[in-house]
């Protein structure tokens, strides 16, 4: 009696997992990011889940969560790219000296509107340049990418140090380091606005996946389910909102702001730092490369080669400029981490992306990204993103020395490969 009772429990629980499609590969990363959150913040004494540390574990996500999203589309198509971290810094090279050399050179004077928007521009087209080129090498001349970008990893890298002589390269362009910095966030008012925004835009695209799903006569979740699922979103969205809202501008830093306004600043007033600019730019990228990835032909092509590349083939599809099309988003999405990473810094240093190749791929693999290829998605890479730099700030906290932390990294990188190998055995996926 006992079996079969359990049994039946077990039976309803399949089944009501069943019925609200749930990723049960979601939910246990979503497990281990807070299995890791609540383990540093008790060795910290509470200091882990401080609204000024999650400020700054999301600004210092940000870079390595672009080109994770990229790096899904490369390890998707059954390829690896070892050249983000150095093309990251090429990019940057690219960037800090046409604000500081070539630009003024021009004649266009330091501080000028125009030094920001072109220096991105430079960089992400020197990004989509590299990254087309080397899916030309692996796509069209056929060498295998671990070896293109194996030797892209030493070039790029050097490649940077010439361009800047092996010096760093700053200040950079004040509106640039909007983009990266501290100083650069939306205010309270505009955060909650964009948190608003957030969940509509949220509750609107579950109801209108729901309904697409009935006009194709797909089976759907329960009305409960759909509006708990809302709920859920919207409680994350404005908890993220009143979190980061919550670390409030330094009084120095209050009192230099009124000052250069000739004011001073009103006794008991507080200004909270709400939403960085650059985390913006993190789900724009996110949406991008979402709606790529699901709504477009590209993205159809992409995860259709990765499940079959011959079959790909046979049906059309032109594999090798597909590849470079990867790559190019690759470098692309580079350019972008090159952007937030040096205006976080708000100079270019020799050493800026250094082993960032590793993060990517780790942040991928752990997402749920299957390095046999056909399978990964764009928020599963963002929130690994987040569980690498969780780990290493918590490390970093606790007074981890940086070798062991690259040992830590190292190892989870191991171990999320073996679960992803479990998961497919278990689930017949190939």
């Amino acid at each position: 009696m006992a079996d079969a009772s359990a049994s039946g429990t077990s039976s309803k629980r399949k089944s009501l997992f069943q019925t609200l499609e749930v990723d049960t590969r979601l939910l246990g990363m979503v497990g281990a990011f807070v299995v890791v959150c609540l383990m540093f913040n008790f060795l910290t004494d509470g200091r882990f889940l401080t609204p000024r540390n999650i400020f700054n574990l999301t600004i210092q996500t940000v870079s390595v969560a672009i080109m994770a999203t990229g790096m899904v589309f490369v390890i998707v198509t059954r390829h690896i790219d070892l050249s983000v971290g150095s093309l990251l810094a090429t990019c940057s090279a690219m960037m800090a000296m046409t604000q500081t050399a070539i630009l003024p050179g021009l004649g266009l004077d330091f501080g000028s509107p125009l030094i920001a928007p072109l220096a991105i521009l430079v960089g992400v087209a020197t990004g989509a340049v590299i990254g087309a080129f080397q899916g030309y090498l692996i796509g069209y001349l056929a060498i295998p990418a671990f070896i293109v970008t194996l030797g892209g990893l030493l070039v790029w890298r050097n490649v940077a140090w010439y361009l800047t002589n092996g010096q760093t390269i700053g200040p950079l362009d004040e509106t640039f380091q909007l983009l990266g910095g501290i100083s650069g966030t939306m205010g309270e008012t505009g955060s909650w606005i964009l948190g608003v925004i957030a969940v509509v835009v949220a509750a609107v695209a579950i109801w209108g996946a729901r309904r697409a799903r009935i006009a194709h006569e797909f089976p759907v979740k329960p009305i409960w389910a759909e509006f708990a699922l809302m709920i859920v979103a919207a409680v994350l969205i404005l908890g993220l909102v009143a979190t980061l809202n919550a670390y409030e501008v330094p009084e120095r830093v209050l009192a230099r702001q009124f000052e250069a306004q000739g004011l001073t600043v009103p006794e008991g007033y507080t200004q909270g730092y709400g939403v960085p600019y650059s985390v913006l730019l993190l789900i724009a990228v996110a949406v991008v490369m979402t709606v790529v990835a699901r709504k477009t032909r590209l993205g159809r092509y992409i995860f259709a080669t990765g499940g079959n590349p011959d079959a790909a083939e046979l049906s059309g599809i032109n594999t090798r400029m597909l590849t470079v099309k990867v790559f190019a988003i690759m470098g692309v999405l580079c350019a972008l981490a090159a952007l937030v990473a040096s205006a976080r810094l708000s100079f270019h240093s020799n050493d800026i992306g250094t082993l960032d190749e590793l993060r990517v791929i780790a942040a991928a693999v752990i997402g749920g990204t299957a390095l046999a290829g056909g399978m990964g998605t764009i928020y599963g890479a963002i929130l690994g993103a987040l569980i690498m730099q969780s780990l290493q700030s918590g490390m970093a906290m606790v007074g981890v020395d940086a070798p062991f932390q690259n040992i830590v990294v190292g190892g989870v990188l191991v171990l999320a490969v073996l679960v992803d190998i479990v998961y497919r055995k278990r689930t017949g996926a190939k």
